[in-house]
């Protein structure tokens, strides 16, 4: 894979020819008050003053690691197609995103536009904290179509579009190869389920004490996905209900405690110190690990062994993540027409498409050939055609304003099912009791 730094000199030396001969246009004749008969005036002739440019401010978290001179690019091809338009650009860090752009609503001093994440966003629509977009996309005479059609309704609710899909990423299963060949396992296939992820993981286990064989959290985030494994799920069909403890949801959160605290296949928290899931797995001694694709930049650079990809195990049947963020502007802004520019030309510019992958980030929910052509010759990890296959089996995140608040009640009955004070079935009908509590649905 070509440097970081190589990279970006190619884009800069293409962005420079992009710009060459481009100049803005002569601006229109000054009308002024009539001179008097005979009189002639400097005003008559006189060019007026600049137009002073409109300022767009953009809050974001995607760029938070690594992509501010990304965006920066991105921001330069922008003004120089909208010399008018000035892009001021502001970025924080995911764990602290939420709490800054609440606050800045909250106060009245929202930014014209604003990333935000799939779980977040029907949220900010119930506050009617962004602007309905349909009038502005029938306005524009950009190609829309260039969209997935999964990625646009993900950010409407109710038939109306409140977000422009900018990114997306699905969850696989990475695999440390040299662990495999050591302890005598066929690589994982698509067609694995978990019965032969576990099996594989009990023999990578087997090499020694400190090796385990499997990484999958115990949280609100992996399980909405594994219990759809499962034919279960969190809540029915029109999200008016919760259904937590449903026999299937018990059945996968069994699973995950026990290859916890019966096999020991995925080492507890205990047993993680104060490493993260990533960082167990970049030692070297654990042979799978389920986590999203934006993983691969780090692992490219971090992990001293040979890993490759795989299509999710499954269970009843198959079921992944589908990630998203999504770009919105503020209700509020007085400047929508130009936000609204930038926020489009962010989702469907080819030239923004080919950035992403170039620098690693996400992938765009633009499909241009000359994008995903470029993602599937990087390497690693080898096998990149099983991120374009898990999107037949992705699920996004229940789509309900209270997400946050569920994500908190259930993950707390999950980490009491993991550390072993609840049983499975008592985790989840206490979190089904809770939610009822302090949730309303519907």
């Amino acid at each position: 894979m070509l440097k970081k730094s190589t990279v970006i000199l190619m884009v800069v030396f293409m962005v420079l020819g992009l710009f060459a001969g481009c100049q803005a246009p002569a601006a229109p004749e000054a009308t002024t008050a009539p001179a008097t008969a005979g009189e002639a005036t400097a005003a008559d002739t006189a060019a007026p003053a600049a137009q002073e440019p409109i300022t767009i401010d953009f809050m974001n978290f995607s760029a938070n690691e690594g992509g501010l001179l990304t965006l920066g690019l991105m921001k330069d091809l922008f003004e120089k197609d909208n010399p008018n338009i000035k892009i001021n650009i502001e970025t924080f860090g995911y764990d602290t995103y939420s709490t800054q752009l609440q606050t800045r609503i909250g106060g009245g001093d929202a930014p014209d536009c604003f990333e935000l994440g799939l779980d977040a966003f029907p949220s900010y629509v119930d506050q009617k904290a962004v602007l309905p977009l349909d009038d502005l996309t029938k306005a524009s005479t950009t190609d829309l179509s260039v969209l997935t059609e999964k990625s646009v309704q993900a950010f409407s609710l109710g038939g109306v579009k409140y977000g422009m899909p900018y990114s997306y990423s699905t969850v696989v299963l990475i695999y440390n190869k040299d662990l495999f060949d050591q302890a005598g396992v066929a690589y994982p296939t698509a067609d694995w389920t978990w019965a032969d992820a576990d099996a594989a993981a009990l023999k990578i286990k087997a090499l020694g004490d400190d090796y385990y064989g499997l990484i999958q959290p115990i949280s609100t985030y992996e399980f909405f996905k594994v219990v759809k494994q499962y034919n279960g799920g969190l809540l029915n069909d029109d999200n008016t209900a919760f259904t937590v403890n449903r026999a299937e949801n018990v059945e996968a959160l069994q699973r995950l405690v026990d290859n916890v605290r019966v096999t020991n296949i995925c080492p507890s928290t205990e047993q993680r110190g104060s490493l993260d899931e990533w960082g167990v797995f970049k030692l070297g001694k654990t042979g799978m690990i389920v986590t999203g694709i934006w993983a691969f930049p780090s692992f490219t650079t971090d992990c001293a062994f040979n890993w490759d990809i795989a299509v999710e195990p499954g269970a009843a049947t198959k079921a992944t993540h589908y990630f998203a963020n999504g770009l919105a502007i503020s209700a509020d802004s007085k400047n929508a027409e130009a936000a609204y520019k930038w926020i489009e030309f962010l989702a469907t510019s080819e030239q923004v498409a080919q950035l992403r992958v170039q620098l690693g980030w996400e992938l765009p929910c633009a499909t241009y050939q000359s994008a995903m052509d470029q993602y599937a010759k990087l390497t690693p990890p080898a096998n990149r055609q099983a991120v374009f296959d898990s999107l037949d089996y992705v699920v996004p995140v229940p789509q309900i304003a209270q997400f946050s608040q569920m994500a908190d009640i259930l993950g707390a009955e999950l980490e009491a099912a993991a550390n072993g004070t609840k049983t499975p079935q008592q985790a989840l009908d206490d979190a089904q009791a809770a939610l009822e509590a302090a949730i309303t649905l519907g």
